[in-house]
């Protein structure tokens, strides 16, 4: 394992960044476990509230689908709120203090400047993504742009094999952007009260640092993302509430913060 790396952040708080080894994501989910099983109504409502989300844009797939992109962009705005209640949950409970969903929802607030521009950086990536998405249909679609059956038709067909590599390989390269500056940045943000170009950057230090930890536990993620889809969205009840405080431990572990700087 390699040594510490004592660096200041642009608060002038000293830090650490970690090495983890490749199982710690398993055991951030443990703990996650642990933090839900601590606060089951409070965490449940996050996740009730990410699958209402999914039911929605399922519910449009039928007669508007051409608004799942803005309900999706939707999605994308509310998330960090979400989550942010989550890390809440897990920092209070850390704390030694009872977690509560009432303090959890207007956790955000410690830092609306830090999180309103991570929420704007985000929904730019996802405007470009779905520009992208736009051109890669235009190259491979002949006549209008298909509807989501037809999408799903495309996308599935070994006769498309070019599309889908294509769509996803771009795809992948917008997801792991997200990943990287997501990673650890809005649970700094919250414990912190950093600024989004700081902790963005840290988090891809972070990344840069355990890149096989990381992709284990985006593997976790995408799985049992995967799990609560597959579930009519009644599993990401479960999934995304121990995801959002797995998050939270991983956080913790992968950012040492100097002596006296114990989270607030």
């Amino acid at each position: 394992m390699d040594g510490p790396q004592p660096l200041v952040s642009p608060q002038g708080a000293s830090y650490e960044l970690r090495v983890v080894p490749a199982y710690a994501p398993f055991a951030w989910l443990v703990r996650g476990w642990d933090d839900f099983r601590a606060a089951p109504l409070a965490s449940g409502f996050y996740g009730a509230a990410f699958a209402a989300m999914g039911w929605a844009i399922l519910a449009l797939y039928d007669f508007a689908y051409q608004y799942v992109s803005t309900l999706v962009g939707a999605f994308l705005l509310a998330a960090p709120f979400l989550a942010t209640g989550l890390y809440a949950l897990s920092r209070d409970r850390e704390a030694g203090r009872k977690p509560r969903l009432a303090t959890s929802l207007v956790s955000w607030k410690e830092n609306v400047g830090g999180l309103g521009v991570y929420v704007l950086v985000i929904t730019v990536i996802f405007l470009v993504w779905a520009r992208a998405s736009l051109v890669t249909f235009a190259l491979f679609s002949a006549g209008t742009m298909p509807d989501i059956r037809n999408f799903l038709a495309k996308a599935f067909s070994l006769g498309n094999i070019e599309f889908v590599l294509v769509y996803f390989a771009a795809g992948s390269v917008f997801a792991t952007l997200v990943f990287a500056v997501s990673v650890v940045s809005v649970p700094m943000m919250l414990d912190r009260g950093n600024d989004a170009v700081s902790a963005a950057i840290l988090s891809v230090q972070v990344l840069a640092k355990n890149p096989g930890t990381m992709a284990v536990w985006a593997l976790l993620i995408v799985v049992l993302t995967g799990v609560g889809l597959a579930t009519a969205f009644l599993g990401l009840v479960l999934t995304m509430p121990v995801i959002g405080h797995a998050t939270w431990h991983a956080y913790r572990d992968c950012v040492a913060w100097g002596e006296g700087e114990s989270p607030k």
